[in-house]
């Protein structure tokens, strides 16, 4: 019978907990005959197997493998092994129902190793169960319970001295406190991690950091920054596997971001198209921009339909339910951007299917959206089809409250405010116009976002609060106000609404002038620059009086 040698062990041991990745690929593409004749009679068999899960997570060899080696080891076997080698076996068992996105089952053999915690010896494979636990986490919206886990492995890795293995888990926890609106402190600790690690050949960590940079930036409506992060974390990938899931990953994310910069250069083609047609009435002609929106629409999304193609590939290797999940969804964005419900609908109803086998309540949430979005646009469009307006605004209506109930399934914030914010653009349709419903719903998203002020998801709360303003009634509101009717509003809530109410007041009095403004109301000229943004007025037409 082959055996495994105790330094074998040892490299693969180090490879990990030292990111030394080459080193450890090396070593097992050398002992390949090892797996090869793996036998669970073998001393220090489910102790390279459990080495193996880990390598296969950096991107070493197939899940498909690790699920055939784990045949080998059948129950008699596992109940006579020492304690150390039991807890091997379920982590390679955690690590492939996390693969598989079994999340309740990865979990499931998490704990059971982190409960043995106290008896082993070998306290890695605490920190890693923490951490691999954690990401389970992540993935269904349990962000707290995950950055707790995160936490816990990071430190188990530095009380071990392996500082570069803690900076891997540090990458998780920053995202972990960016998703709690700590976007400070989650990029000291990320930038943190990227200096341990910058020397190594850790390619998928690197990438990871990136890509974390990329989604960060995303949110705050930087699009040209997250897309120099994506392309820069899809090299990384790239040095390593052409067919990783993070790298299928980052290039849904990039086409998103692709998706989201040519829905602004929808709006400018349509906002120039208003103004040639308002010119046109007056006999008056716009002068020919140097520009050229459209191409440049054009491109992206042709480049973003790219992107997600390949992601597709990779994601259909992998067998990742979640991940073609997202293909569909921002596919779905792609072609309701472009007015054709039809396909939008089926990449929703796709997406849709998928994620309900997994039961991942963040993407179910999201697709619900897309279709509320779908029904939304028919409704604008006045679509004309057997399902007339009543029924389409409806429809938004029952997949917006879909939305919400999938997002109080999380702690994603972001995404419960998004559903709220569609659910009251719903109520606040041209069929509908319920606007106290919609009111309600604008105060429940205002609530949950706590002054999150970018991005795409901020732009539709402005319109949302566009569209209520002309049904706000300032005497009835300051009447409220002076008998003490505030309803759950703190004293901050409601300074700022009087001061989102007042400051536009005075800027059309003093003749649109901020610095007049600034004087007269002893302010920052940059508070009232926000204020008018905030309120949506700064840049619209002088009214009449």
């Amino acid at each position: 019978m082959i055996t495994i040698p105790d330094e074998v062990l040892a490299q693969l041991k180090r490879g990990i907990t030292h990111r030394e990745i080459d080193s450890g690929i090396l070593c097992l593409q050398e002992h390949e005959h090892l797996l090869e004749h793996l036998d669970a009679n073998q001393k220090n068999s489910a102790r390279l197997l459990g080495y193996f899960a880990q390598w296969v997570d950096v991107g070493f060899g197939h899940p498909s493998r690790l699920r055939e080696l784990l045949t080998r080891f059948p129950k008699e076997i596992r109940a006579g092994l020492p304690l150390g080698e039991y807890v091997d076996l379920r982590m390679a068992e955690g690590m492939l129902a996390m693969n598989d996105e079994a999340v309740s089952d990865a979990v499931g053999h998490f704990e059971i190793v982190l409960a043995l915690g106290g008896d082993l010896s070998d306290k890695q494979s605490l920190a890693v169960a923490n951490f691999w636990k954690a990401r389970c986490l992540r993935k269904i919206g349990e962000y707290q319970e995950a950055l707790d886990s995160t936490i816990k492995a990071s430190a188990l890795a530095v009380e071990l001295g392996y500082p570069k293995m803690a900076a891997v888990m540090h990458v998780l926890e920053s995202w972990l406190i960016f998703q709690g609106g700590k976007s400070d402190r989650a990029e000291q600790i990320l930038r943190q991690a990227e200096e341990a690690l910058r020397q190594s050949d850790d390619f998928v960590t690197l990438g990871n950091i990136h890509s974390s940079y990329g989604r960060m930036a995303r949110r705050g409506g930087q699009y040209e920054k997250a897309i120099l992060h994506f392309t820069a974390a899809i090299r990384e990938y790239r040095k390593r596997r052409s067919q990783h899931p993070h790298l299928a990953r980052t290039l849904t994310n990039i086409a998103l971001v692709k998706q989201l910069i040519s829905l602004q250069l929808g709006k400018k083609i349509d906002e120039h198209i208003r103004r040639q047609r308002k010119a046109g009435a007056r006999g008056q002609k716009l002068k020919k921009s140097t520009l050229s929106p459209r191409a440049s629409r054009e491109q992206l999304r042709a480049e973003a339909f790219k992107h997600l193609e390949e992601a597709e590939a990779i994601y259909r290797h992998n067998e990742s339910c979640h991940g073609i999940s997202s293909i569909h969804l921002v596919r779905g964005y792609l072609y309701l951007d472009d007015g054709d419900y039809e396909l939008a609908e089926q990449n929703a109803n796709s997406g849709l299917a998928l994620a309900r086998q997994k039961n991942d309540p963040i993407t179910l949430s999201r697709l619900s959206l897309l279709h509320c979005m779908i029904e939304n646009a028919k409704v604008e469009d006045d679509v004309n089809d057997k399902t007339g307006p009543e029924g389409h605004a409806r429809q938004a209506l029952s997949w917006a409250q879909d939305s919400i109930k999938f997002g109080k399934q999380t702690q994603n914030r972001r995404l419960l405010g998004n559903a709220y914010i569609w659910e009251g653009l719903t109520y606040a349709n041209s069929f509908l116009n319920e606007w106290d419903s919609a009111r309600r719903s604008y105060d429940s998203a205002l609530a949950v976002l706590k002054g999150a002020q970018s991005g795409q998801l901020w732009n539709d709360l402005q319109t949302l609060k566009q569209r209520l303003m002309p049904k706000v009634i300032v005497e009835d509101k300051l009447r409220a106000w002076s008998k003490g009717s505030i309803g759950e509003k703190s004293f901050q809530q409601i300074l700022d609404e009087f001061t989102e109410l007042i400051i536009p007041k005075v800027w059309e009095n003093e003749g649109r002038k901020i610095s007049r403004v600034a004087d007269r109301l002893s302010v920052s000229p940059k508070k009232v620059r926000r204020i008018l943004e905030i309120a949506g007025v700064r840049n619209a037409p002088l009214r009449r009086r």
